[in-house]
């Protein structure tokens, strides 16, 4: 009697872990991508491409997937476990900083049956979970099993920002990207990236990221992740404590920039160390323990707030210690002399005879190894109180006028006419005011292009039909 007690027991527990996971599975969503895919090089133009995801719905009628997943999307289709009907689904919010997005479909009966699933906590070391989506190497649904390897800042592919990630060891895939990692039975992670080359070594966005971006999208506007605005350096060099006179017992990060316009400005200043963070330490290394012995980069507790909260820096000025609040009231992409990667839109660009400009972006730079060293050392900068944004000529559409300058590309443009500008828009305001009878272009080493105004003007139409360009400018500058 006792053997068939301990039998049924396992049964009905195997039994119950079966209908757990059938729970699940129903939750999981396969999606269908087409995408209009900008090409930078020759901004007029895009290409379209089809490409699938996985995603999970969860409370309120939301599929959490990855923003990457539907980035530049003109068309997208979901498919739920165990179904072969498609259901036309919409946008509802993305953070391409996150590498998060929430999806959305009118028809109700696509929802029908399913539990959404519910959010865990941040997962511990070694902890076991199951990737669920479609990878590549079939139509079916797919479930991994691994353990949490790390949980530490990261560089996310995506949108090229650091922030907490979690490295699994469970097999991930193209296909998988957006699909729930569950662990007893709740949403942990967001598979997210995974290292090409390697054995097993994947990412995921963490919960604590995906409800800081649910939280941040319930006004119905994305605010996204805050920034400081700051340049700081790490104090483990043992002749710079001495010169700002810090013993063993102090450790912090030394303030080496404060950015203009930043919300830092006029609260910190160069030569300020920052000791502790929100109350916590933060290292020489500027690392802060977030879980005993877990420790990863002092941002983790900006990134804990929402937009619009302050938060509480301990540093030492001057050899005393104080206290000071900074709000948090910008975006890293606020503040970046070259935006972060663009999406959802098409590039911004005006052609004046041939000779084709644009802002320069990192879709740019990663578009093209041409000046590649000088473009990714302004890629690293902030904005300037004189400069917020690179303008480049972009390529030149070879004709009888622009003999000479056919080899020009991804040049860097500092001057119209003699004259500074701050931005883009700056630099096309004085493009079309110019009444000179020459456009005069110089960089900052004096190299120069120029363009005949009348010509250019006579001839464009003409240059534009060869090229088979229809606009000579971006639509946003069109409106």
């Amino acid at each position: 009697m006792k053997y068939l007690y301990i039998v049924l027991a396992t049964t009905l527990l195997l039994f119950g872990k079966a209908q757990g996971d059938d729970v699940t599975k129903q939750a999981i969503v396969k999606i269908y991508t087409v995408a209009k895919i900008p090409n930078y090089l020759s901004p007029w133009s895009s290409s379209m491409r089809s490409y699938t995801g996985s995603g999970a719905i969860i409370d309120g009628g939301y599929i959490l997937t990855n923003a990457h997943v539907v980035a530049n999307q003109a068309f997208l289709e979901v498919q739920r476990y165990g179904e072969r009907k498609r259901y036309i689904a919409k946008v509802y919010a993305v953070s391409h900083q996150a590498d998060l997005a929430l999806l959305k479909v009118e028809n109700k009966a696509f929802y029908q049956g399913v539990v959404p699933l519910k959010f865990g906590k941040l997962p511990k070391i070694e902890q076991k979970i199951v990737v669920y989506g479609y990878p590549m190497g079939g139509n079916t649904l797919s479930a991994t099993i691994g353990v949490v390897s790390r949980i530490e800042h990261n560089t996310y592919v995506h949108s090229g920002e650091s922030f907490l990630a979690i490295q699994v060891d469970a097999a991930v895939n193209p296909g998988n990207s957006g699909g729930p990692a569950i662990s007893n039975g709740k949403i942990v992670g967001v598979v997210m990236q995974v290292i090409t080359r390697s054995q097993n070594i994947g990412y995921l966005v963490p919960v604590s990221m995906v409800k800081h971006f649910i939280d941040d999208m319930k006004d119905g506007h994305y605010d996204g992740f805050a920034n400081l605005g700051l340049g700081t350096q790490k104090l483990e060099n043992p002749a710079m404590r001495r010169f700002y006179g810090l013993d063993d017992n102090i450790t912090g990060k030394l303030v080496d920039k404060v950015v203009y316009h930043s919300p830092s400005e006029g609260i910190l200043k160069v030569g300020d160390i920052i000791t502790a963070i929100d109350g916590h330490k933060i290292e020489n290394d500027g690392t802060v323990e977030f879980r005993r012995h877990e420790y990863t980069d002092f941002y983790y507790y900006v990134d804990m707030h929402q937009m619009g909260e302050k938060v509480k820096l301990d540093i030492i000025r001057d050899r005393k210690p104080m206290q000071v609040e900074v709000p948090l009231t910008k975006t890293g992409d606020d503040m970046y002399l070259v935006k972060t990667t663009r999406y959802d839109k098409m590039p911004t660009y005006v052609i004046y005879g041939g000779y084709v400009f644009s802002p320069l972006t990192r879709n740019l730079i990663r578009s093209t190894n041409r000046n590649r060293l000088k473009l990714s050392c302004l890629a690293s900068k902030w904005q300037e109180e004189d400069k917020e944004e690179v303008v480049v000529l972009l390529k030149v559409l070879a004709s009888d006028i622009s003999r000479g300058d056919n080899n020009f590309g991804m040049w860097v443009i500092d001057k119209v006419n003699g004259k500074p500008f701050k931005n883009f828009k700056e630099f096309f305001t004085l493009m079309q005011q110019n009444k000179d009878p020459y456009y005069l272009l110089e960089d900052n080493d004096g190299v120069k292009v120029i363009i005949d105004r009348k010509e250019a003007i006579a001839k464009q139409p003409a240059i534009l039909k060869k090229y088979n360009v229809e606009y000579d400018r971006s639509e946003d500058l069109r409106q």
